[in-house]
């Protein structure tokens, strides 16, 4: 047990400390003023502490570690308010740290960071990105021996092989290791086919059965989770997918001005653009569209058959203001590699426009196998 310092005014900037009231205490730090937890606890560490309590504004209730100098606790600005109530209730507040635990079957997870990448597409509005979520927080990551844990901090000596990181870096591995796995059990799958694979089988819950939760803690979108969270095993093994061609990229690139000579850069035999199409079918395992407008829009999609024979039904969760129709309401295939068509039709409840966007889903299921497809609409 040692004694507390708070130093929540001066936020343990640089010269903040006054070495004589800081040396063997435990110092709490206020984070939220722009500069790292890392950069404090350096200054902590500089002026004589023993350890260090990081606690975020009240509005971050995220964090992920830091290789620190000191030993350090990091709260979150919910967590912190129980520190500053025990602080104001006495005159000699102490505290201990201990020693670091893993802590596993964290509840509710996923949760999506608020640094990830989010919705809408702003230079194709009518693609749903992002395309999915996966793990990228708090990794357990090779690290390179070149520099120390902190290469923010160039005396730091230590060297390590492994270090906790995040961000979109340690998310990608996970997609890319998945891949890799879908092509060596799949090897005749086209990257369209694992890409749908992966989007269709996603989950949009949480290990307490609820919506996946943004940083916030407040219900996330398809504009946070794309098609949900990935789940390895079942995209093994998705049933259907939606594959697409050649022509459809050049059907895509068609809808945004390319001619027949531009189209040679990416075509050795010539292509002949169609006179008119449509982005919102371009056959993407998600539906987007941003202009429903009366009476109706119908947007259409090929399904390929890549498991076991069978029928599926659609299940439709339509959008608020929305109304659905799927035609036709089951599709049969007896073979894998079998493809069928079929129509979405999505007519708007209100006349009234409205400039926010309302999301549902297409769910094509066999009893088994639940190929699952977000629908986003603006109208």
């Amino acid at each position: 047990m040692v004694g507390i310092k708070p130093f929540l005014n001066q936020k343990c900037l640089p010269k903040s400390l006054d070495p004589k009231k800081v040396k063997g205490k435990i110092l709490i730090c206020y984070v939220g003023d722009g500069s790292s937890p890392l950069e404090k606890g350096h200054q902590a560490f500089i002026a004589g502490a023993v350890g260090v309590v990081l606690i975020n504004d009240i509005l971050l209730n995220d964090n992920d570690p830091d290789p620190h100098l000191l030993p350090s606790s990091h709260l979150n600005g919910t967590q912190g308010k129980f520190v500053y109530e025990y602080l104001n209730s006495t005159r000699n507040p102490k505290a201990y740290i201990t020693r670091t635990k893993t802590e596993v079957e964290v509840k509710p997870s996923p949760i999506m960071a608020s640094f990830s990448s989010r919705g809408p597409n702003v230079i194709e509005p009518a693609l749903l990105k992002p395309d999915v979520t996966a793990p990228g927080v708090n990794i357990l990551a090779a690290f390179p021996e070149a520099f120390g844990p902190s290469d923010q901090l160039p005396f730091d000596k230590r060297r390590v092989q492994f270090n906790i990181m995040s961000g979109t870096s340690m998310a990608c591995p996970h997609v890319s290791g998945i891949v890799g796995l879908l092509k060596t059990l799949h090897p005749n799958w086209s990257p369209a086919i694992i890409h749908s694979a992966i989007m269709t089988t996603a989950r949009i819950q949480d290990s307490n059965k609820g919506p996946l939760l943004d940083w916030n803690r407040k219900k996330a979108t398809p504009f946070q989770y794309g098609s949900g969270h990935i789940q390895p095993n079942r995209a093994m093994d998705p049933g259907l997918v939606y594959d697409t061609t050649i022509d459809d990229y050049l059907n895509f690139l068609c809808a945004h001005g390319y001619d027949e000579t531009m189209l040679k850069t990416f075509t050795k035999k010539p292509y002949k653009c169609p006179t008119s199409f449509n982005i919102a079918n371009f056959n993407y395992p998600s539906i987007v569209i941003t202009n429903l407008s009366s009476p109706s829009v119908i947007v259409t999609r090929i399904i390929k058959n890549v498991g076991a024979p069978g029928t599926y039904k659609a299940y439709v969760r339509a959008p608020i203001g929305v109304s659905i129709y799927v035609k036709p309401t089951s599709l049969t295939f007896g073979k894998i590699g079998e493809e069928k068509k079929f129509e979405i039709i999505l007519k708007p409840k209100v006349a009234k426009k409205t400039e926010d966007y309302v999301f549902g889903q297409l769910k094509w299921s066999d009893g088994k196998h639940y190929v699952r497809s977000p629908i986003v609409v603006k109208y």
